[in-house]
């Protein structure tokens, strides 16, 4: 017992300056947007929904866009035709938090209010929503969304 509390004893001496010789772990990595840069991007895209006006919507997001509902999965052209069956009237955005996981990569949550028609049927309430945005050759585009009604 003796000798085996001394091996780890040598052990522990040992590796102490492996470890001491570590680097600090790094801080979060600082992008260049701003949360408000990213808020902006969303509301954007919100107002580009609200006013048909699809060459705009879609200039805001990555040909790999994905949008995640109740109702199924959709890419970027399943979002521009439902844009055509839907009446955004008005919304608001509450709860705004922007994260940057890393410089080049922004997630945004937030509630969104809205008063709202999708194929005749009213749809208006508060939504729990998340948005996923992409620094691509120096531009960011959405990458992907998701909302879910708060009951």
């Amino acid at each position: 017992m003796k000798k085996t509390l001394i091996l780890c004893c040598m052990a522990v001496l040992a590796a102490a300056p492996i470890c001491l010789a570590q680097k600090n772990p790094s801080k979060p990595a600082k992008s260049a947007a701003s949360e408000s840069t990213i808020t902006d991007l969303e509301k954007s895209a919100w107002e580009a929904y609200k006013n048909k006006q699809t060459d705009a919507f879609k200039a805001l997001f990555s040909k790999d866009y994905c949008g995640v509902y109740a109702e199924g999965i959709k890419t970027l052209e399943g979002e521009v035709a439902d844009m055509a069956k839907a009446d955004l009237r008005d919304y608001s955005f509450a709860d705004v938090k922007v994260a940057f996981p890393h410089p080049k990569v922004a997630v945004m949550t937030y509630k969104a209010t809205l008063h709202a028609t999708s194929g005749g049927k009213d749809i208006s309430g508060t939504y729990n929503c998340g948005s996923v945005w992409v620094q691509q050759g120096g531009k960011w585009l959405g990458a992907f969304h998701t909302e879910t009604k708060v009951q």
